[in-house]
């Protein structure tokens, strides 16, 4: 029998809550993303727990147990059971009654195998004991070893469940999936034949779930047959796949992290923001990336303008764009940016320059001084 392994599996904090179901005469499942990840030997984050126990027995057996339920979905089944300070999602059984493509109407199970039906692709319908013993009802592992994404069951009926799954297949396919296995074209004639499903989508969730596929270590295949399928155009009107690849290319020779709205910024498009509901930090990142693709600033400056962070993004996007390596000398030239402080202040200009004289001046000399190469010191602007 396959073996599921990890140290979370024995985490004092995650064995209190199934030891706490199993112990109440109820079955305790790990579910979906723990057991998969656990199977690829990648980290495991959040852990996932499938019961046939009810949300309020879940709920009594937590409070006898001297755990902390919080009801963060109950009428979907889900109590989040705190111990030790550590978050497990605890979910019944359930099975689907009535979907609408955005919610659904479910049942409490106490079969595994319903449970697994109403899941979107078969390497996350993977279960395992508390002990590890590996529980698959659908050839999921299968799929998994071969790096499938696939739906369960029907990809129309799926899809037409929650809409959602039709960005999560391409995300699963940028974090999973060997991008030069391709795509199983019945899947993607589903996925054209259900695009206007994605405009019911709150903006929230597809921002969401854009960014965790833009996080992926490699989403430019992905996002190219996004484009192909006609996805990308619902969800972002005008963006372009054209440098993405370029962009991930030079991020692995500069060795920075996958960073989302970088390559949001590359792809371009129509009110992204808008359309992606990001936060106001997420906003004015973007914004100040895609403004400046088409500076002309070199890297001293625009670290000390920016940052040496934003310098080397700006940077990354714009040798992409034009498709340039890096200059050899790009991160001592960030750095010097960085460490540059300019040696005038307002104090020095007064009395003879004030309002807005004074920051015209303060401006002309910050100019001078950084077309200099940051080489002159205040005697040199002042005389």
């Amino acid at each position: 029998m396959t073996r599921v392994q990890g140290a979370w599996i024995a985490r004092p904090e995650t064995r209190a809550v199934m030891t706490m179901l199993e112990g109440g005469g109820h079955r305790a499942l790990f579910v979906g993303g723990c057991v998969r990840n656990a199977l690829l030997g990648v980290p495991v984050t959040d852990i996932d727990i499938a019961t046939d126990a009810l949300p309020e027995r879940v709920t009594t057996l937590a409070k006898a147990a001297g755990l902390h339920p919080v009801p963060t979905g109950v009428d979907h089944g889900t109590v989040t059971v705190v111990s030790q300070g550590v978050p497990h999602e605890v979910t019944t059984f359930r099975k689907d009654i009535e979907t609408d493509g955005r919610r659904a109407v479910v049942a409490f199970s106490t079969e595994v195998a319903d449970d697994a039906k109403r899941r979107d692709f078969t390497m996350n319908a993977l279960y395992a004991t508390a002990g590890g013993d590996l529980i698959d009802p659908l050839g999921g592992l299968a799929d998994l070893r071969a790096r499938l994404v696939r739906f369960v069951g029907n990809a129309t009926d799926r899809i037409r469940e929650d809409y959602l799954r039709i960005l999560r297949f391409f995300r699963f396919h940028a974090w999973y999936a060997n991008a030069e296995d391709g795509y199983d074209p019945d899947e993607l004639a589903a996925i054209g034949a259900n695009l206007a499903g994605l405009e019911t989508l709150s903006k929230e969730r597809v921002g969401a779930e854009m960014l965790k596929l833009l996080a992926a270590p490699d989403p430019a295949p992905s996002v190219a047959v996004m484009a192909q399928a006609g996805v990308l155009a619902c969800v972002l009107p005008g963006a372009t796949p054209e440098f993405l690849a370029p962009l991930v290319h030079l991020e692995d020779g500069v060795d920075v992290e996958d960073d989302a709205i970088r390559r949001l910024a590359a792809l371009g498009g129509d009110t992204v923001a808008d359309r992606l509901r990001l936060s106001k930090a997420q906003v004015k990142r973007l914004t100040l990336l895609r403004s400046g693709i088409a500076g002309v600033e070199g890297p001293a400056e625009l670290a000390y303008r920016h940052g040496a962070a934003m310098a080397r993004d700006l940077l990354i996007l714009r040798r992409a764009v034009a498709g340039q390596p890096f200059p050899a000398d790009m991160e001592t030239r960030i750095a010097h940016g960085a460490a540059a402080v300019f040696p005038v202040s307002s104090a020095d200009l007064r009395p003879d320059f004030e309002g807005s004289a004074l920051g015209r001046k303060l401006k002309d000399l910050e100019d001078r001084w950084i077309a200099s190469g940051f080489v002159l010191d205040r005697d040199d602007l002042l005389s």
